[in-house]
């Protein structure tokens, strides 16, 4: 056997680091370091797929850095997993976010302005908290600032936000971005290192409720 030249070590050895960091990459998550078992376990919407809950707050910063990413992440996502936001509520202050999100939410508009209401609280400063400047904003934006303003002044909406209220206490989330799968899972970008480690948790997790619904979809 000819024996390897120093370049060719240099080159194997690379090659190693690669394939070793492959594999650690595909590593089933762990828990207590990846994740957090929710004790106890919260109902899910649709039994009928996996959920993925993602607990946010428009006025966070780290919220609005993960945005993109978590967007490309999710088109990628089989057909089986079903992704839910939600606005966590920690304090009166962050309840306006929320009845934005589930205004937007109620009146379909949410897809059209879901990104929107973060660019224009980080990147142009707009203050949405207040509700002048939101409803004008809103009608800036092509929808009917009067319509906008009844829903989000509606029982409906506030019933929303009373909702998000108890399940940000029935998760037990302590910050945000958070992400839940199952009702049961929990992950965040600082348990798992940065976005890309995140996601890889994320496939994991899946992975992990998926197969653990397997014997029950046998019966």
């Amino acid at each position: 056997m000819k024996k390897l030249t120093a370049l060719g070590r240099m080159v194997l050895a690379g090659m190693m680091v690669v394939v070793g960091s492959q594999f650690a990459s595909a590593a089933a998550p762990v828990l207590g370091k990846d994740y957090q078992v929710i004790n106890p376990a919260q109902a899910t919407e649709n039994r009928d797929r996996i959920e993925l809950v993602e607990f946010f707050w428009y006025g966070c910063p780290h919220c609005y850095d993960l945005e993109p990413a978590f967007n490309r992440w999710i088109k990628g996502l089989p057909k089986d997993v079903g992704v839910r936001r939600v606005p966590a509520i920690f304090r009166d202050s962050w309840v306006p976010a929320a009845k934005i999100f589930y205004t937007l939410e109620t009146l379909g508009e949410l897809e059209h302005l879901h990104g929107r209401v973060f660019d224009a609280m980080h990147r142009e400063r707009i203050n949405l908290n207040s509700e002048k400047i939101l409803f004008d904003w809103v009608g800036k934006q092509g929808v009917d600032a009067k319509k906008f303003a009844e829903t989000y002044q509606s029982f409906a909406v506030q019933s929303k936000v009373q909702r998000a209220i108890q399940m940000t206490k029935a998760y037990g989330i302590d910050g945000v971005p958070a992400l839940i799968v199952e009702g049961k899972y929990l992950t965040t970008n600082g348990m798992a290192g940065g976005h890309e480690p995140l996601f890889a948790v994320l496939d994991g997790l899946i992975q992990k409720a998926r197969s653990e619904r397997q014997p029950t979809a046998k019966k």
